[in-house]
């Protein structure tokens, strides 16, 4: 492989970084952000007014968006916040996706999870610093639920209310008046005492001289005339036309299609390939050799992938060969027996007032491995041509994956072209940490000088995955001589993705939380609500299994806890009213309930459950309502909240990756089952503003609704639920608690 090309930029910045230097020296010595926009992007009769907003003189605006489309309507979104605050017609507003380059490195996300993980001294540094880090560190990610509360709320808004203060100014300055005589609306300037009235088109010109303010006045959510309306979303009529492009769409006529089969143990070597039956196949022009497997390179993909069967290949042994789940769960639990772990969460004395306490239970939680199983197989295209690439590739980090292909080709990334499009699915598995596919499409492109576009096929994509991780949690819980509950005590096993899944917002004095890592072979990464997915169910499940061992209604035990959350018990009491939680119920019915805060939004669920004659659980119901500060989209939040419902439930029934001699069992979706819409359950959301800060929609409805599910499990049953999946399971040997809950 060829040493990767370090342009002057790069090694600027890197210096500085290793020798101590000042990072923001480096941004206050570089043209603005939108003067490089208008030098590199803009035509003649177009401006930037900002870096992300662009005028044209028709009086069409741009909204340029970093974060990548992929079904949650983002687009839209961040159009509407830069448009409502620009005080624009929403029907000359065009979106676009931003270009691959540092000049759209977002920001944005380094200083909003540095608010949430850093202490407040720091955050002065973080903010003068964050751009030029995003840009060392090609951040263009989208994820954590982080587009609307980071990027829209302290960049896309800022841009919009920066450039309608830059064409107030250039009004009032043709008019020789005050700016605060000046008023913008649909996307003119008015100037009320004289009459007169000018479009933004007009003004481009003289705003793009102009540096945006720093910190222009945000409106007041009073004054919002685009946001918090329920528009239709700008990627829906493509995507049913067919015209929406993903990036298995690439397409040349000259293009190759290349197969790829991995070391099927994680960590094997390739050790002999004999390919020579594959090779003698029609339209096969070669088969690759990669470090850790082989690629068979086509004129078509189903020959590609039908050749590739006929490779003979041999993978060196590994001390991983003989791993199963069943070895792996041994591991987990020997560890939490031998290990107090490392420090996570800690309040008052757990182990003292577990000495005391009059009654004291425990119990033991486990989730298996998940993949993401998106619905677009993973697939990339590159063409490289000498010192420069294209790429094609659906991603929710186009600059990272950009700079990922150059240092696999040892190119500079000024010479790496990256094209958009949408994703079919991403949930955390097409980012350039979990996604192994974009380094062998690169190694196999080096071979050929037209494109060659690699696809995994669905098993392969499966069983070569990052997989949510698996844990193993053991929580005990204490109560005093009059029935109050005084310790929660939880080790599980880590690692911990997110700080602070793990935390509980219960009024319980004495908590002792601790994490204990354990390495696996097995690669693992951020999957769809990170921590929380696996959290959530233990912390919800065993709060439930505390109220029923005090003889408490699991509802009420829940909003006396959380006296110091008015948000969560808001969110509790609505869920919970809207069910009918606490009245009548058909016969055969029971209501489990579930609370959780992530990524800056509350969730509260109430799943109505029956088992069926076959003895499995059926879900006819889950109502949420969530509290995400204040909501931009209505029907897309609607939208996220009942796809996060989905893919919730669609792992409490049936999600599960098994290891069994070293490799991954499923491989398809008929071993890995996705909830079918015959069995989807009636959603009702409730859209619950507190006016707080926004927080993220993506993720949050996904946590909830396992321990939801399983708790009126309880009820109907009398089984306690300790291990996903559930769908399998057989619950008609039960009896029912309906009756005294």
């Amino acid at each position: 492989m060829n040493k990767p090309k370090l342009n002057r930029r790069k090694f600027l910045l890197v210096s500085a970084v290793a020798g101590g230097g000042v990072l923001i020296g480096y941004a206050a010595t570089r043209p603005s952000r939108h003067r490089r926009a208008n030098d590199s992007l803009a035509s003649d009769n177009e401006r930037f007014v900002t870096s992300w907003i662009r005028l044209q003189p028709d009086n069409r605006i741009t909204v340029y968006v970093p974060h990548s489309e992929m079904g949650q309507g983002i687009h839209t979104a961040l159009g509407q916040m830069a448009a409502d605050e620009l005080d624009a017609a929403w029907e000359l507003v065009d979106i676009e996706q931003a270009p691959a380059t540092d000049l759209f490195a977002n920001d944005a996300i380094v200083k909003g999870f540095g608010g949430e993980l850093l202490p407040p001294f720091l955050m002065g540094l973080v903010n003068a610093s964050a751009l030029t880090v995003a840009r060392i560190a090609n951040l263009q990610i989208t994820g954590g639920s982080s587009s609307v509360r980071y990027t829209g709320e302290n960049t896309i808004r800022v841009a919009g209310a920066a450039a309608r203060q830059m064409l107030l100014q250039c009004a009032a300055d043709r008019w020789g008046a005050a700016v605060d005589e000046c008023t913008t609306e649909l996307s003119h300037v008015h100037h009320s005492a004289s009459g007169r009235s000018i479009p933004y088109g007009d003004l481009a010109e003289a705003a793009a001289e102009l540096e945006p303010p720093a910190e222009p006045v945000l409106k007041d959510r009073s004054q919002f005339t685009i946001m918090g309306k329920a528009i239709s979303r700008r990627d829906i009529p493509p995507k049913v036309d067919g015209s929406a492009p993903y990036g298995i769409d690439a397409h040349s006529e000259d293009m190759l299609y290349a197969a790829l089969r991995l070391a099927p143990v994680f960590g094997s070597k390739l050790a002999s390939v004999d390919a020579t039956e594959a090779l003698a196949q029609r339209g096969v022009r070669k088969v690759v050799e990669l470090e850790d497997g082989y690629a068979v390179v086509a004129d078509n993909y189903w020959r590609a992938k039908q050749a590739l069967e006929l490779v003979r290949a041999e993978f060196a042994p590994t001390a991983n060969d003989g791993v199963s789940s069943a070895e792996l769960a041994q591991r987990f639990d020997g560890a939490l027996a031998e290990d107090n772990g490392s420090k996570d969460f800690e309040s008052g004395d757990a182990d003292a007032a577990l000495e005391d306490a009059q009654d004291v239970f425990e119990a033991s939680y486990r989730v298996p491995y998940l993949a993401h199983a998106a619905m677009e197989p993973m697939n990339c295209t590159v063409h490289i041509q000498g010192d420069r690439a294209d790429l094609w590739t659906s991603t929710q980090d186009a600059l990272g994956i950009k700079g990922r292909v150059a240092k696999v080709a040892g190119l500079s990334e000024d010479d790496v072209t990256f094209h958009h499009s949408y994703l079919g699915g991403g949930f955390g598995r097409r980012l350039p940490f979990t996604w192994n596919v974009i380094d062998h499409a690169t190694l196999i492109a080096m071979e050929f000088d037209v494109p060659v576009k690699t696809i995994l096929t669905r098993e392969e994509d499966m069983r070569q995955d990052y997989y949510r991780p698996a844990v193993h949690s053991n929580l005990k819980a204490a109560f005093d001589g009059e029935g109050r509950v005084t310790v929660w005590h939880n080790r599980f096993t880590g690692p911990i993705q997110v700080p602070g899944a793990a935390h509980i917002p219960y009024a319980i004095p004495n908590q002792s939380i601790r994490v204990v890592d354990v390495d696996t072979h097995v690669p693992i990464a951020s999957w769809r609500s990170v921590d929380h997915s696996q959290q959530t169910f233990f912390i919800e499940s065993f709060i439930d299994e505390i109220a029923h061992r005090g003889r408490t209604n699991p509802y009420q035990l829940r909003m006396e806890l959380l006296q110091d959350h008015p948000r969560h018990r808001n969110v509790l009491q609505v869920a919970a009213e809207s069910a009918g939680y606490g009245s009548g119920l058909p016969e055969g019915r029971a209501l489990g309930i579930a609370v959780q805060e992530s990524f800056g939004s509350i969730a509260a669920q109430v799943a109505e459950v029956s088992i069926g004659e076959d003895g499995r659980p059926i879900v006819h119901k889950v109502t949420c309502a969530m509290d995400c500060g204040w909501v931009v989209n209505p029907d897309t939040a609607e939208a996220q909240i009942e796809s996060g419902i989905i893919f919730g439930l669609t792992a409490a029934l049936y999600g599960a990756i098994t290891i069994e001699d070293g490799r991954v069992v499923q491989g398809n979706f008929p071993d890995y089952e996705m909830l079918r819409m015959t069995d989807s359950p009636e959603i009702v959301v409730h859209l619950v503003e507190s006016g707080n800060a926004p927080g993220g929609l993506g993720e949050p409805a996904t946590p909830p609704v396992a321990a939801a599910v399983a708790n009126a499990i309880y009820i109907l049953t009398g089984q306690r639920v300790r291990e996903l999946p559930i769908g399998d399971r057989d619950f008609s040997t039960s009896r029912s608690l309906a009756g005294r809950i």
